[in-house]
């Protein structure tokens, strides 16, 4: 998964991190559960700058059972 990043604000941004929440869909469509996991930023982002780092967001085999898939729709992010 790409995110892009951009740093508006007039000091670097030092440290933070990234928050993925996976869905885990029914054949039917039906949103049974989402799977959390987080990343640290790519830092130092400078004041102005621009950043498109790329995760991969896994989901244990055993919680996706057959004729289910995943989508990432969540993203939350927390800097300082």
């Amino acid at each position: 998964m790409t995110v892009g990043f951009h740093n508006s604000g007039g000091t670097a941004v030092r440290s933070g991190s990234v928050t993925f929440g996976t869905h885990i869909i029914g054949a039917l469509g039906i949103d049974w559960g989402t799977v959390d996991s987080a990343a640290d930023l790519p830092v130092p982002i400078a004041p102005g700058a621009h950043k498109s780092p790329t995760w991969t967001v896994c989901v244990d085999a055993w919680r996706v059972p057959l004729g289910m898939h995943i989508e990432t729709r969540d993203v939350s992010v927390q800097w300082k």
